[in-house]
């Protein structure tokens, strides 16, 4: 088969790359030139484990290629991924690049292989395959669906930091056909997998896509609310709160004697709050649908609510400890929302130092891939980096910790003793065991002294 890829970002590029890797013949389309060269150079144009190694052997291979000439990429095209950006314009999810995709598709479908299958790997909204993307193709193309193309929705779950794991060995795969050929198109396109596969309608393949990136982020922020009780009530860790309900069996069930500890429990963890390309955008985006639907003011309006005042709960706990700020040197470590990327969108980090510069605080950050580019949001332009995480807390009255990168798991009491002019943490992820802090001023997410 060949496969082409429309949209050369996150899930376009590890789309096509894995698929490469996989023995077909990709082709990644991007409207800029530099992402295209570098694609075709073997460098990723984001930082993603495994991804260089990756592109690299396609390239070799030549099982992978990148191009701006769509016409080109589509012809003999089997499966036509549309993996383009659907940002929240703040109203609603924006379908703009969808539909322009769409139409370009729908215009140069006839030059492609034997009924080929439109894939929308986009994260869409539910009906948009079926009444968005299918009649812009219908009239571009004067084909009809059923006979002279096929369409499927088949979103993609892949967490930043191990997407191309993810995509190599998925849990799942979610195939939302319109007809039974597209269907068959598509088992063919995944026959190398052994994950279980859900073979649906469009619509329900785009719900299940809203509905898992909805339930991660409601487990955080509930986690998070629960976690800002216990502080309320003082002599309670939330980690011991959640040690305690991480055992129940239907959560951590017991396998030949031995706790299984499934990676879902990471999201009942409290912390500063999730952040990402996917999870702030995609509850918004399902809330402001769900609103159209007459159906507002629920759960899940709540998620975001609990999320977006998070950092400045952390901020809360530095000026509670702290008094005025106001020219006082204050370290962030960690400015990507998560380890392993360097992927800043929605970051916590973001309003956390945004309240710390307004507040008139000298903040310096470090990130082990993250730097000046963090300086593009408003209300971050001032903020300084240094190079290692003891060169931001030098001379600091306060160091924070705001991404779990596994080098802060090195920070002891001790160092930050020697190097800090006030020796105060705030363990916004509460990574490192308190009881090892006991020695300096000490805070974390989820817990308060009961005579604090």
């Amino acid at each position: 088969m060949k496969i082409t890829v429309i949209g050369s970002g996150y899930v376009g590029l590890i789309t096509g790359a894995c698929l490469a890797g996989k023995g077909f013949t990709a082709v990644c389309v991007d409207k800029a030139q530099p992402i295209v060269d570098k694609i075709n150079a073997g460098t990723p144009p984001i930082h993603e484990k495994g991804l260089e190694a990756l592109l690299k052997e396609v390239r070799a291979t030549g099982h992978l290629s990148a191009t701006t000439d769509l016409a080109a990429a589509i012809n003999g095209a089997d499966v036509i991924f549309i993996a383009v950006g659907t940002p929240f314009d703040g109203k609603e999810i924006d379908i703009a690049h969808v539909k322009a995709a769409a139409a370009d598709v729908g215009r140069l479908l006839r030059t492609a292989g034997p009924y080929p299958v439109i894939t929308v790997k986009s994260t869409v909204i539910p009906t948009t395959a079926e009444t968005v993307v299918l009649p812009i193709i219908e009239k571009e193309s004067g084909l009809k669906a059923g006979t002279g193309f096929g369409l499927c929705s088949n979103p993609e779950f892949l967490r930043e930091g191990s997407a191309v794991d993810d995509f190599m060995n998925p849990d799942r795969i979610v195939i939302g056909a319109t007809d039974p050929k597209t269907l068959e198109k598509m088992r063919r396109l995944y026959a190398w997998t052994n994950a279980t596969v859900v073979e649906t309608n469009p619509r329900t393949a785009e719900m299940i896509k809203y509905t898992a990136n909805s339930l991660l982020p409601l487990m955080i922020s509930f986690s998070n609310e629960i976690a800002n009780l216990a502080t309320a009530i003082g002599g309670i860790d939330i980690r011991d709160v959640m040690k305690g309900v991480h055992l129940d069996y239907r959560l951590n069930p017991v396998v030949d004697g031995k706790r299984v500890n499934p990676g879902i429990l990471s999201y009942l963890e409290a912390g500063c709050g999730f952040g990402g390309s996917c999870f702030p955008k995609d509850v918004k985006a399902l809330t402001a649908f769900a609103r159209r639907k007459g159906m507002g003011q629920g759960i899940l309006e709540q998620i975001t609510a609990v999320n977006e005042a998070q950092p400045l709960i952390v901020a809360a706990l530095v000026t509670d400890r702290l008094g005025d700020i106001n020219g006082k040197k204050i370290a962030v470590l960690g400015l990507a929302f998560k380890p392993e990327t360097d992927d800043t969108r929605e970051s916590p980090s973001i309003p956390l130092v945004r309240e710390l510069l307004r507040r008139g605080a000298r903040v310096t950050a470090h990130d082990p891939i993250v730097s000046a580019e963090f300086n593009k949001y408003p209300g971050c332009e001032t903020l300084t980096h240094a190079p290692t995480w003891r060169e931001a807390v030098r001379g600091a009255e306060a160091a924070i910790i705001m991404t779990r990168w596994e080098q802060y798991r090195e920070i002891t009491a001790a160092e930050l003793t020697s190097l800090m002019k006030r020796p105060f943490l705030v363990d916004t992820r509460r990574m490192l065991k308190k009881e090892l802090f006991v020695s300096i001023e000490y805070a974390g997410i989820g817990y308060r002294p009961a005579d604090a």
